[in-house]
């Protein structure tokens, strides 16, 4: 029995020459007791879609149908959960838990409502911290905390607007068992908005894919069996193909070629002595170890004594090569990454650079950052321009102004080179941090969680312009992620550190898989969930905090 139609439906906003169209020609119909993602890129109409179904939102045109009847506003049956928080920040757990079932069971007694309270924190694994205020909760508990507020009005109805997307990976993934264990348990009808396929491959019966103009021309059905184990997944056929298959769609639907061929890279050297990086060889450099970390330690002073977050680091690494640094967090990753930039001082060892060693911060190791740190009151020319101004001394401007143009249109953004930074989205953003760290045509790219902050959609997008961008200058590059995937796409080796206190590499996989790289064909390579599986494995060794045995332990 359907118990949720869309017909015909369509939703805009804005009047006028300002009406912009958002969900158009929608028909759906999802089941009783049914799961389903709703699958799909930044701005395609996702929330737009969920907020129809919460009835937050009238349509335009057409008629959203609950149980044969049309929406017509919020309403107790249909509870919903946002990607934030939206706790009453003066109250505990138990209290805001308490105002969702004091306002839907007011016939039961005090007592009746309090075991009610306890049952829904109990069931997102919170009655350790029923009686903490959000501050003093992490993130990912004050996300529970919304999903037992959601589940205590006991709705027939569980509407999810990306509830896990601000986790990280390890939160993001008990959180979604939890919720799995919820709905296999009530049976409850669930639509969950992401930006995730794994995710949504591993939660959902069926998945509804959403096209950047608001229409829906393609669903998939899971018919994998449950429960599904993540890490059993990286060996099942029938996963790796419907992921395959949806990567593809997506892909094709919303990663147009958005780069032109109009602008040539000008034959000009920078200061630190780089030729322009459209030549195919860089002379006078060093070609093996030309970039050096030798017996790296990093020791913070604490009120307990000395903390060692980073020991007897050793990486040696060719001119050229792609690193990615992976670990979970507070394994010293993003440490690692600031000593060689020159931003965090050494406390022993060294990292030399083309034969020199690093000492403070110089444009010849340019850094991107999880937050682009734009000037806000300037263009995107005129962001880039300033380090490029310095770099290249003694060209001319128009020369200067070349290779401004030339990165700003290699990482899609030929038409908002003028656009100021305030008014830009993260991702337009961090397209103009890659532009300005590639444009100081540096011997060494330190990229530090570049695309954290993002939707998984559009990392893919920036992740396929990073690589593009990479396969014309070859710099050396380390990019620091916990992303296993994006690890494995982008590098020639993937360095795994252990768990921190005294983290160190645990690991190194070399990942032999043809250049250049694309998401859709690394998915169809025999080899790739080889090395996936190599990854994953390390990092479930140390999910739970373990920390790598002493070599006293081992020579015991």
């Amino acid at each position: 029995m359907s118990v949720l139609e869309f017909n015909n439906v369509y939703k805009g906003f804005g009047e006028g020459t300002e009406h912009t169209p958002v969900l158009s020609d929608i028909n759906l119909k999802v089941e009783e007791g049914e799961f389903v993602a709703i699958l799909g890129f930044s701005g395609t109409g996702k929330s737009t879609l969920v907020n129809l179904v919460a009835g937050l939102h009238q349509p335009d045109q057409g008629e959203v149908l609950y149980k044969g009847a049309e929406i017509s506003g919020p309403g107790p049956e249909r509870g919903l959960v946002f990607q934030s928080y939206s706790l009453m920040p003066w109250l505990t757990v138990k209290g805001n838990i308490a105002l969702a079932v004091d306002s839907v069971f007011k016939e039961k007694s005090k007592e009746e409502r309090a075991e009610l309270v306890a049952k829904y924190i109990a069931m997102v694994g919170l009655s350790h911290a029923a009686d903490r205020r959000p501050a003093e909760l992490s993130g990912g508990m004050r996300q529970r905390v919304s999903v037992a507020r959601a589940l205590a009005m006991s709705p027939e109805m569980l509407l999810l607007d990306e509830p896990l997307s601000a986790l990280d990976a390890l939160s993001r993934a008990n959180l979604a068992d939890e919720i799995l264990d919820i709905w296999n348990a009530d049976q409850k009808t669930v639509i969950l908005v992401t930006n995730d396929v794994d995710e949504a491959i591993i939660m959902a019966d069926r998945i509804i894919a959403l096209n950047p103009d608001g229409t829906i021309t393609k669903e998939f059905n899971v018919s994998i069996p449950r429960p599904r184990d993540r890490m059993a997944m990286n060996d099942d056929a029938s996963f790796k193909k419907l992921r395959a298959e949806v990567t593809k769609y997506l892909m094709d639907v919303g990663i147009a070629a958005k780069v032109e061929e109009t602008r040539n890279l000008p034959n000009v050297t920078p200061i630190h002595g780089v030729p322009a990086a459209v030549a195919k060889a860089q002379e006078g450099l060093i070609d093996e170890r030309f970039l050096d970390f030798s017996q790296l330690h990093k020791v913070y002073p604490t009120p307990k004594g000395p903390l060692t977050v980073v020991e007897d680091f050793n990486l040696k690494i060719d001119r050229g090569e792609f690193i990615s640094l992976i670990g979970h967090s507070g394994c010293g990753k993003s440490t690692v990454l600031t000593m060689a930039a020159g931003l965090n001082e050494i406390s022993k060892g060294g990292i030399r650079l083309d034969g020199r060693h690093v000492q403070g911060a110089d444009p010849e190791r340019a850094v991107v950052f999880q937050s682009p740190n734009l000037f806000p009151w300037l263009t995107a020319k005129e962001n880039v321009s300033i380090g490029v101004d310095k770099v290249y001394p003694t060209a001319s401007m128009a020369e200067r102004q070349d290779v401004v143009e030339y990165y700003l249109e290699r990482v899609g953004l030929a038409d908002s080179m003028d656009k100021m930074a305030n008014s830009m989205s993260n991702g337009m953003k961090q397209r103009v941090g890659i532009a300005r760290a590639f444009a100081l045509s540096p011997k060494l790219l330190l990229l530090d969680e570049p695309f954290g902050m993002l939707d998984s959609l559009t990392r893919w997008e920036l992740q396929e312009v990073l690589m593009e961008v990479w396969s014309r200058t070859k710099v050396t590059a380390i990019c620091v992620t916990h992303d296993v995937d994006e690890a494995i796409l982008l590098a020639d080796r993937v360095v795994m550190m252990t768990n921190g206190p005294q983290a160190t590499i645990g690991k190194i996989v070399d990942v032999d898989l043809p250049r250049p790289r694309t998401r859709k064909a690394l998915l169809e390579h025999p080899d790739y969930y080889k090395f996936r599986a190599e990854v994953l494995d390390f990092l479930e060794e140390y999910e739970h905090g373990k920390n790598p045995k002493s070599k006293k332990e081992e020579a015991a």
